[in-house]
């Protein structure tokens, strides 16, 4: 077993670090690396973290925001890329890392990567949903157009709308369609042409190119901006093939420019015509309604009948009605009268005065006025009153004999 010699120089660990580091930083100043992205991180500070791996091995990479804000898709656990960096070393932890500088998706292109991952956010938070897409205006009065003021769309929109229908009201609002500048000023386009209120429509859009030029209606803030506003938007970016973000969540999408100011714009010598048919239509359908009418109009007055007519039937037919009426109450006051009568002959006939004539009387006692019903209701010696059909006796009680009936 070899001994220490203190005569060997010893290094710390920092020393080592640094003379590791220098040696990876010297020979592998610039590497590609194939991987798969696992553990993703991306803290406040806006760099982004991440191990690159494939099936025996992995390594940790770090890229600054700096270099970050460049990317034009966003990284994933899973995502297989290519990337480009250095090899260093991150001396607190003694761990060699990449510090990647460029990073695009293998497969797909970085920008067609990012189009399919914005366009599946977008779709899934409902912006492309087409129940809440507006109807373009069959006759607009005011246009306002988002583009260019020097390309060729701005032209050929120009001559289309003014051959189409001559004299319509457009509004151009100059903005750069390429760049990192241009997406700023198409929000800002929509929103201030959103502060006109008689506008119609808005057009958005530009002629055509490859991806890297479109990548302005690409942008996720002009896709907001559209969704947001208030009024209808037509987006018409590039060639018919295009396809575009703007496109999926406008109002309605235009294949070029061109078609665009035929979507919008009617031609007005169509629009004359067909109101010149509609007109003579109106016209066919009126005519025959009032021959229509004035027939039925005849045949009413056919079997209309005289007013005086009317007025003798009813004045009659009151004089009918007013000698029932009459007849009635008499028919009727005579049966009440007899049933009076029928009424009057029945209570006379109970009337206990009816009695008294045919010979009976009424005995009471004078102190109560109780009518004697019963031999036990008096004693002798008693005095009573007796009620005759012509007057009133006072009477002594001398004997009682009690009668069997």
């Amino acid at each position: 077993m070899e001994m220490f010699d203190q005569k060997k120089p010893v290094l710390t660990v920092s020393q080592l670090t640094s003379m590791v580091k220098g040696l990876l930083e010297e020979n592998f100043a610039l590497v590609w690396v194939e991987g798969e992205v696992s553990n993703l991180r991306t803290p406040s500070s806006g760099h982004i973290y991440f191990t690159l791996k494939d099936e025996n091995s992995q390594i940790k990479v770090v890229m600054f925001r700096g270099r970050g804000s460049f990317l034009k898709f966003r990284l994933e656990d899973g995502l297989h890329i290519i990337l480009r960096g250095n090899i260093t070393v991150y001396e607190t932890r003694g761990e060699y890392q990449i510090l990647a500088d460029y990073i695009e998706p293998v497969g797909a292109g970085a920008l067609q990567l990012a189009f399919e991952q914005l366009k599946e956010r977008l779709a899934k938070e409902g912006l492309f949903d087409k129940a809440r897409k507006r109807p373009i205006p069959s006759v607009p009065k005011k246009v306002g157009v988002i583009t260019s003021p020097t390309g060729a769309a701005i032209r050929d929109m120009l001559h289309i709308m003014d051959r189409r229908f001559a004299n319509l009201h457009i509004l151009i609002y100059p903005v750069r369609v390429q760049g990192v500048e241009a997406p700023p000023e198409i929000i800002q386009a929509i929103r201030d042409m959103n502060g006109i209120p008689d506008l119609d429509v808005i057009i958005v859009g530009r002629g055509g190119g490859s991806i890297e030029d479109l990548w302005a209606f690409n942008d996720e803030g002009v896709a907001r901006a559209i969704y947001n506003s208030r009024v209808p938007v037509i987006s018409a970016v590039g060639h018919e093939t295009d396809f575009t973000i703007a496109d999926f969540v406008a109002d309605l999408r235009a294949p070029t420019p061109s078609a665009a100011a035929e979507l919008v714009v009617q031609n007005k010598a169509d629009i004359e015509e067909r109101l010149k048919t509609l007109y003579k239509r109106l016209c066919h359908i009126s005519k025959g309604r009032l021959t229509l009418l004035n027939s039925h109009l005849k045949n009413i007055e056919g079997r209309l009948r005289s007013p005086i007519d009317r007025v003798r039937q009813f004045s009659q037919r009151l004089d009918d009605m007013t000698l029932r009426l009459n007849l009635s109450i008499r028919q009727k006051l005579d049966f009440s009268e007899k049933k009076l009568e029928r009424d009057i002959s029945l209570l006379n006939s109970l009337s206990p005065l009816a009695i008294l004539q045919r010979g009976y009387s009424i005995t009471t006692i004078p102190s109560s006025g109780t009518v004697v019903k019963s031999i036990t209701d008096v004693k002798v010696g008693d005095r009573v009153g007796v009620r005759v059909t012509d007057g009133e006796m006072e009477c002594l009680i001398e004997k009682r004999a009690l009668i069997n009936i």
